[in-house]
Formats: structure tokens, C-alpha cells, sequence
């Protein structure tokens, strides 16, 4: 018996298929739509139909914050693969809606002169079809008098389709096509009009008892005789279930339709519910790059071709002042770095000569720790000790225990306490004597109290002695 499971060569097919469709993927356009500005309630709403219409090749829920700016959507939309940004802003006067191509533009600029929310189209419906599996493919878009009125009409027109994936008409799945997008341009008042409809498509020839029959929903004939009665007269509809077909919207279908009596070769009409938003807008300009850039076109403002020249001018010249600004600000860099790297050398040779540094190749940015502080407590005995030296062979007494306790506790005696350490004059001549040093004045004798044999006279060394030190004023 085989493996349960499927086989190598099936995981293999499945992979590069899945692999295909991430490509084709990332080959389709893909856009944001989003507001800027103090936009209000309706045009963020009309924002948001606008996004259904792109679905679903759209960030269906993106969120665009006041502090984000639109470099900060650019940088983003580069390794998500966005192609287009459509934005809307509201001013004073009016609504506007900029078509972006990215990364390079251009840029196009339209007046909404008049706009239609969703809610508003299908509240005026009486029978409208919109669910959601219609949003799980693009909308089939139709372009209409984009004839030859100019440049800038052909550029619209190329913008829209780009916003879109292309069709192949060989090869097109006509279930995947439930929407339309319309726009109509007129070349008297140079406006655009933007339509969106939802498509149905019904068999013909047949009476409308059979295309009753035809729905999901069965039709109540509790009160026919016989089913005879609903396939002739259509006894017990209404008038506004049997709408007139004619030549304008009936066709032959190349393929099957998903739904009853939709076959190949079979005659078939194709009907329309608009199901918004509605716009119509008005070109105002056309600009080079994304948001900011020479302007191409303009549909108030004419300008001379010197004019247009003094313009190109002045901005090659800010281009070159910038460029030389640039150039200064990393000659500047580089010679601040090298300025840093002779003064860090120059540092390390000098901790070098002075013994400072750690080794070869000191950290210059490194922290001196100092002494130990054992090293330090060592230091403060033995100046100590010095002062105090100093003081017996100026005075010619023993210092206080205040006036240098460290050396004081360094001469401490090691023996048990409570026991009282003399000391003994050394022999000379003959003569031996044992002192006891007078008593510390203000200070009790204790225990612990520091004793010192006073120095001979000159009589007990033999008569003969050299003349007292003489006391420093």
C-alpha cells in the first residue's frame, strides 16, 4: 500500500502554482486611498466608497494618522508594491481628489464638483444588488468619448487604466466580473463623470412566470389552478419584475455564467444596478513627480514659453545651489572626521610617553580608573607619618592623637590591651636613664596612651652634646 497523503510530484505542482499566483500578484497594480487634511465626515465616507471600488487590490483597511506626511506613505508603499495613491482633501471651496502614480508620478489633480455617497444611491433604489462576493475581483472599467481632445485627455485616460489590471479577452473568466466602473468624459464642459453598477445577467426568451421559476426564490401560486396559469399570463407579478430587454443590452455568451438558464450560445442580457458612489470631476492640472514637480498642464492658468523657461531657470539654479550645498556639507563631514582621528592619535602618543596608557593600541575614549583604594589609604598614612616627624623634631613633643589619627593608630602597639609598653633609652657612655614622658596636656593618661622616652640631656651623654634645634617661628 502507498503513503497516505499526497505525493511529491503533487506538492511540487501545488508550490509552483502558488508561487505563479504571488507573481501575478505583485505584478498587478495596487493602491492607497486615504484623506488628508481636514477632510470631514462625508469625504472620509466618500473615501472609504472609493475603496470599495478599487477593492480588492487596495489596503481595504488602512489608517492614516495627522502626523503621518505623505513621505512617510511613499516610503512605506515601496516594499508593499504600491502603485497609485488616490487621496482626498477638503478646503474652503472645495472637494479635491489627486490620482498619484508612484514612485516617479505623475501627478493629477481634480475638482469634485459634485459627489454621491453608497448610502445615498442604494437608499434611492428600489431593488439594489450588492454583496460581497462581487468585491473578491477588480471592476471591469469603461473608458467613453476619450477621443482625441489632447494630451492631457490621453493621460487620464492611460492613469485609469493603469489603476486597474489589464484583460485578456481570450482568456477572461467572465464569472470574476460582477462590477463595472464607468467614466464618461464630456468634451463640452471638460468634466468626468464616475459611475459604479453591479452586473446581472439573465436568460432572454423566456416569459417572466419561467424566469420566476428561474430565481432562488419560488413565487407564491396558492392561488393559480395550475402551474400552466403562471408560464403563460405570469398571473401574480408585478410589472417591475419584468424588465424590457432589447437590443441594446442582449448578447451571445461565449462561455457559461454562474446562474440558472445562463448557457454558452444562448442569448443573454446584461443589466446594471448603480450601486455608487457618483462623482464628477474636473481636470485642474497635471504635474511631474509625486505631489510637487513642474506643471504640465493647467486648465486656469496659461503661461509664455518664456515664462515657462524663466521657471525651468530658476529651478535648475536652486537644483545647483542645492547640489553645492551638499557638496560642502560632506567636505565639511570629512574634515571634521579627520580632524577627530589626528587629534585621537595625537592623544594616544602622548598617554604613551607619559606612561597613561593601557598598551600599543589604547582606547583613547577610554576611563582612567585611578588608584586603589588601598593604595590612596597607604599614601594618606605616610604623609601623615611625615607630618607628625616633622612636628616631633620641631616641637620636640609627641602630637595629639587628633592632629594626625592616622598615624596614630599606625603606632598603636600589637600587644593585649590593658597592658602598658615601655621603652628604654639606649646605653651610652655608661649612663642609662629611663624617662617617662611627661603627660599630654588636657588629656588623660590611659592605657593606650602613647609613651616616648625624651632625649638625653647633654650632661647624661658625657657633657658633651650638640646645641638644641632652634624652633621654626
Amino acid at each position: 500500500m502507498g503513503q497516505p497523503g499526497k505525493s511529491r510530484h503533487q506538492k511540487r505542482a501545488r508550490a509552483q502554482a502558488q508561487q505563479r499566483n504571488l507573481e501575478a500578484y505583485a505584478a498587478q497594480p495596487h493602491s492607497f486611498v486615504f484623506t488628508r487634511g481636514r477632510a470631514g465626515r462625508s469625504v472620509r465616507q466618500l473615501s472609504l466608497d472609493v475603496r470599495r471600488v478599487v477593492e480588492p487590490l487596495t489596503a481595504s483597511r488602512l489608517q492614516v494618522r495627522k502626523k503621518n506626511s505623505l513621505k512617510d506613505c511613499v516610503a512605506v508603499a515601496g516594499p508593499l508594491g504600491v502603485t497609485h495613491f488616490l487621496i482626498l482633501s477638503r478646503t474652503d471651496t472645495s472637494v479635491y481628489f489627486k490620482l498619484m502614480r508612484l514612485p516617479g508620478g505623475p501627478t493629477l489633480t481634480f475638482q469634485v464638483n459634485k459627489y454621491t455617497l453608497v448610502r445615498d444611491v442604494v437608499s434611492s433604489l428600489r431593488r439594489h444588488r450588492m454583496h460581497e462576493q462581487q468585491f473578491a475581483h477588480p471592476p471591469l472599467l469603461v473608458l467613453n468619448s476619450f477621443g482625441p481632445h489632447g494630451m492631457h485627455v490621453k493621460l487620464m485616460a492611460t492613469m485609469f487604466q493603469n489603476l486597474f489590471p489589464s484583460i485578456n479577452v481570450h482568456k477572461v473568466n467572465l464569472n470574476t466580473i460582477k462590477r463595472c466602473l464607468l467614466i464618461n468624459y464630456n468634451p463640452d464642459s471638460q468634466e468626468l463623470d464616475f459611475r459604479h453598477y453591479s452586473i446581472k445577467v439573465v436568460p432572454v426568451g423566456a416569459s417572466r412566470g419561467m424566469k420566476k421559476l428561474l430565481q432562488e426564490k419560488f413565487p407564491n401560486m396558492s392561488r393559480l389552478q395550475d402551474i400552466s396559469e403562471l408560464l403563460a399570463t405570469g398571473a401574480g407579478l408585478s410589472e417591475s419584475e419584468a424588465e424590457p430587454d432589447g437590443e441594446h443590452n442582449v448578447t451571445e455568451l461565449p462561455q457559461a455564467i454562474a446562474g440558472r438558464g445562463n448557457m454558452r450560445a444562448q442569448q443573454s442580457a446584461v443589466r446594471l444596478t448603480e450601486i455608487g458612489p457618483r462623482m464628477t470631476l474636473q481636470l485642474i492640472k497635471i504635474q511631474e513627480g509625486v505631489g510637487a514637480g513642474n506643471v504640465l498642464f493647467h486648465s486656469f492658468v496659461h503661461k509664455t514659453e518664456e515664462e515657462l523657461q524663466a521657471i525651468l531657470a530658476s529651478k535648475e539654479e536652486k537644483l545647483r545651489l542645492k547640489a553645492q550645498r551638499q557638496d560642502q556639507q560632506a567636505q565639511n563631514v570629512q574634515r571634521k572626521r579627520e580632524q577627530r582621528e589626528a587629534h585621537k592619535k595625537k592623544s594616544l602618543a602622548g598617554m604613551k610617553r607619559a606612561g597613561v596608557g593601557a598598551g600599543a593600541d589604547g582606547d583613547s575614549d577610554a576611563e582612567d580608573p585611578g588608584a586603589s583604594p588601598e593604595a590612596e589609604g597607604r599614601g594618606q598614612l605616610e604623609e601623615e607619618e611625615d607630618e607628625a616627624e616633622y612636628f616631633r623634631q620641631a616641637v620636640g613633643e609627641e602630637p595629639d592623637e587628633d592632629m594626625f589619627p592616622g598615624a596614630a593608630r599606625r603606632r598603636q602597639p600589637s600587644g593585649p590591651p590593658g597592658r602598658k609598653r615601655q621603652r628604654v633609652t639606649g646605653q651610652r657612655h655608661g649612663h642609662t636613664g629611663a624617662r617617662k614622658p611627661p603627660e599630654a596636656k588636657g588629656r588623660p593618661q590611659g592605657a593606650h596612651a602613647k609613651q616616648r622616652p625624651r632625649a638625653a640631656t647633654p650632661s647624661q651623654r658625657g657633657g658633651r652634646g650638640r646645641p638644641p634645634k632652634r624652633l621654626l617661628s
